[in-house]
């Protein structure tokens, strides 16, 4: 499973890229709209030739607007604190965001929403939140499933036996075992078990090593123990 780190760089960059995009059109069609209703407004009132605003002032301002979308939604006002007659053409933040074009925006938002889904589900799937579970150099133990865990959450896949000899090092508190403790209890019936626990270490470091930061030590062939490197 892609790193957590990741995972939250690419949700992160989606979200931007998903602002930065709704933004930029949203300023693009603020522009083109402000240039609309200036229009509007200069022909307005070239043909009214009057200081009052009325029904009709406003059914010929929309009439000049090119803006389909802005017809009924912008509005004229007259500004009262300077000297003499002034008209301005205002519109809503609302109306300017509705015209603007955010359906790439809105793609890049959901595709960001599809991405956390997504990489919760994978979490959830492969690093359960597990009762006694147990961690030690980047590698857990999940006792109720019998499993373990490298430190991304992916399941590490051991053979019966090694299985085996990696819960009794996890179950020992010092993470140490003797030869004779893991030769009684994994061939309890066998004289001589030393090439056999021999082969099995060695098949067994480099899984260890690969998933976590652990290794194996043998103590002069007569213990051996799960060490952080």
């Amino acid at each position: 499973m892609m790193k957590q780190k990741y995972a939250v760089i690419v949700f992160l960059m989606l979200i931007g890229a998903s602002g930065l995009t709704s933004f930029s059109s949203y300023s693009a069609t603020e522009r083109l709209v402000e240039d609309d209703m200036s229009q509007a407004l200069a022909l307005t009132l070239d043909e009214q030739q009057s200081d009052v605003i009325s029904a009709d002032t406003i059914k010929v301002f929309n009439s000049y607007l090119q803006l389909e979308a802005l017809k009924g939604q912008a509005m004229l006002a007259v500004d009262t604190r300077q000297k003499g007659f002034r008209c301005e053409a205002r519109c809503s933040m609302a109306t300017i965001f509705s015209v603007s074009e955010q359906r790439p925006a809105l793609a890049l938002w959901m595709l960001a929403m599809l991405w956390a889904a997504y990489c919760l589900y994978r979490h959830r799937r492969e690093m359960p939140l597990l009762a006694g579970l147990q961690e030690y150099g980047g590698l857990s133990y999940a006792e109720t499933e019998g499993r373990f865990f490298d430190a991304e959450g992916r399941h590490v896949k051991l053979t019966p036996m090694q299985q085996q000899l990696m819960e009794m090092f996890f179950r020992s508190e010092s993470h140490l075992l003797t030869k004779t403790d893991i030769c009684d209890t994994l061939w309890p019936k066998k004289e001589d078990a030393s090439e056999t626990l021999y082969t099995l270490i060695r098949r067994l470091k480099p899984i260890i090593e690969q998933h976590s930061n652990l290794k194996i030590e043998v103590d002069r062939g007569k213990a051996y123990e799960l060490k952080v490197r």
